[in-house]
């Protein structure tokens, strides 16, 4: 049997770790891989004749769009593994209209925001950030006594979550070991769903206004854009803290801000929209903001777990195995 033509197309400064030297030669011993060197103009002559050869797209960030005019240039193309996320803005939907078929590392980017999850949970419960400033202005500690006899601790806390995404249902798997009650809102998700096993579900409003920490794990769609506007934010407790790792689109940033500026709530923002604030934007200021550019996904050597997944689904691709993480034409409509 002769064994598929293999290539890459991605961002080489982008994917730093996605596929170490072990990955790369277990591609190699399942696919004949045309070039080692990813590719990048997807226009010019030379990679369009190596397009013409291959059957299996390894894909990643930075890839270009793979829009119709493209996938023409590809007739023997198979499969497209994408060793990233979302396959959303990479991947033109006529691919399903070839009988290419799609698979993603979604799975493998959920774990690192999951885990920043929780630990962002367990810091706002704890008011780390809060100590931490008291603690640089006063090294008696005195200072810190009142918030350390107030309504501070991770026991018999309420987290709400809103979206059952991949990322939603690792949380509330990672919450269970603790003494938590955990909220869930999702008009998706019917009773008797695994996921209700670790979690109540609740309307949005009761949610917010239970909630110690409320989470965003939805998918960014047009018809939930802003779903979090300032009578959700109205409705949550004082003290409590607002955690976005989903998408800056999901939240009225305006009212955020607004609510955020009157010091009564916290947040913890790794999304905003733009995905760049602007420099005068309150959010690089403000003290109850913890900021961060966009890094509960996979960094760093996280990658490594995008491009394993990646690898395995080739190797079952090969073998003629069912994909574990394929994703149908009817999802592609619904990915964030």
């Amino acid at each position: 049997m002769m064994r598929p033509k293999l290539a890459f197309a991605m961002s080489p400064e982008k994917t730093l770790h996605v596929f170490d030297a072990g990955l790369l030669d277990r591609l190699a011993a399942c696919c004949d891989v045309l070039s080692p060197k990813p590719l990048q103009d997807l226009a010019s002559a030379d990679n369009r004749r190596m397009l013409a050869e291959t059957e299996v797209l390894v894909t990643g960030w930075g890839c270009p769009m793979l829009g119709p005019e493209i996938l023409r240039s590809a007739p023997k193309l198979r499969l497209i593994a994408h060793a990233a996320g979302t396959v959303k803005f990479t991947v033109d939907p006529s691919a399903y209209d070839r009988g290419i078929r799609v698979t993603h590392a979604a799975e493998a980017n959920a774990v690192p925001v999951a885990e920043f999850t929780l630990a962002a949970i367990l810091f706002a419960h704890k008011r780390i950030f809060e100590f931490r400033d008291l603690y640089r202005a006063d090294s008696s500690r005195r200072s810190t006594h009142t918030l350390m006899d107030g309504n501070v601790g991770n026991f018999r806390r309420t987290v709400g979550l809103v979206g059952a995404s991949r990322i939603g249902r690792k949380v509330v798997t990672m919450l269970r070991g603790f003494d938590f009650t955990v909220l869930l809102y999702d008009p998706f998700v019917q009773p008797g769903d695994p996921v209700t096993e670790g979690a109540e579900l609740v309307d949005l409003d009761i949610l917010m206004a239970r909630s110690d920490v409320v989470s965003i794990h939805a998918p960014s769609l047009p018809n939930n854009r802003a779903m979090i506007g300032a009578r959700q934010l109205r409705l949550m407790a004082d003290g409590a803290t607002f955690i976005n790792t989903a998408r800056g689109a999901l939240v009225d940033e305006a009212a955020l801000l607004a609510e955020l500026q009157t010091g009564r709530i916290q947040a913890v923002i790794d999304v905003t929209d733009p995905e760049i604030p602007a420099p005068s934007s309150p959010f690089f200021t403000l003290p109850n903001v913890f900021l961060t550019p966009h890094i509960a996904g996979a960094i760093g050597t996280e990658r490594g777990r995008l491009g394993l997944m990646a690898v395995e689904e080739v190797e079952r691709f090969v073998r003629g195995e069912p994909l574990l993480y394929e994703v149908e034409p009817a999802l592609l409509e619904r990915l964030a």
